[in-house]
């Protein structure tokens, strides 16, 4: 037997091979070269400050590219903007509401085509849904939806009126969902009846039940329509998504946050310990995904 102590240990995630593109896709790219690495590599403030300038719409410039304090970093002290604004309205605005912005098909095979303004509409209707039912700028939402199209409508619904959201995946359990909405102390609960998974409807509502017995923040369940499943609603707790939806004013102005506002939290796993939830603020997180 090998003395443990004198033998090598063999690196096998060593890689320094590299595989240029093909020159008929460089011709189609947009950058190309080293320029831009170039730039970010010798001044990184002026880079990420150009690009923040060219592709978010602000609705008060910054006085301060970074401030950054070891482990904490903050990105454009100062700026003011709204991620629904920029998802949406300028789009609308600049004359692309026609465009369309997701082609969208369910595993039963239903479809639809989802505009920039139908889009623009449904998010300012569930804007003004999420502010009936009292949630306010800093309030926490917890989404636990199948992938449907009232998923982004949700995401930026909470956007538009300054409300972080934390998104939890549709296959977790109840105990695992209601640990996310203690730890985001989060007022409502978006759900749907059910949603399909390999031809079988998972039980998301009966799920949420389970969870927001166990959540004493929760204020309101609002419920999408998605597998007609029969389910329970709590009386003055639970409410259905289309009609809330049927009642509500159709313009909701974009609320201005702060460039460090909190948009959304992310929570790890949960495999290892106990779930993680990483904080996402606004102008980086647009600026760095743009």
């Amino acid at each position: 037997m090998a003395d443990p102590t004198s033998a090598a240990i063999e690196d096998y995630l060593v890689e320094d091979r590299t595989f240029p593109p093909p020159p008929e896709f460089v011709t189609r790219s947009l950058v190309t070269g080293t320029a831009m690495y170039d730039e970010a590599n010798d001044d990184y403030e002026a880079f990420w400050a150009r690009q923040a300038a060219e592709l978010v719409s602000w609705s008060k410039d910054w006085h301060t590219v970074c401030e950054w304090e070891l482990p904490f970093a903050k990105w454009f002290l100062g700026g003011e903007l709204n991620v629904s604004y920029n998802c949406l309205d300028r789009h609308v605005e600049a004359g692309r509401g026609d465009k369309v912005a997701f082609h969208w098909e369910g595993e039963p095979g239903d479809t639809r085509t989802i505009t920039y303004a139908d889009l623009l509409d449904e998010v300012q209707r569930f804007a003004n849904v999420l502010k009936g039912l009292g949630i306010q700028k800093g309030d926490r939402v917890n989404i636990y939806l199948p992938m449907i199209p009232e998923l982004p409508v949700a995401l930026l619904a909470c956007a538009r009126i300054g409300a972080p959201h934390s998104v939890v995946f549709g296959g977790f359990s109840p105990d695992s969902l209601a640990d996310r909405i203690n730890d985001a102390e989060a007022k409502v609960l978006i759900t749907s009846d059910g949603g399909w998974r390999r031809g079988a409807a998972v039980a998301l509502k009966a799920n949420s039940d389970v969870a927001v017995a166990q959540t004493p923040t929760i204020e309101h369940v609002v419920v999408v329509r998605r597998t007609e499943t029969d389910v329970h609603m709590e009386p003055g707790r639970d409410q259905w998504y289309h009609e809330l939806m049927a009642d509500a004013d159709p313009v909701c102005p974009p609320e201005p946050v702060d460039s460090e506002h909190l948009l959304y939290l992310l929570y790890t796993s949960g495999t290892t310990a106990k779930p993680k939830g990483i904080m996402h603020t606004t102008g980086g997180y647009l600026t760095s995904a743009g």
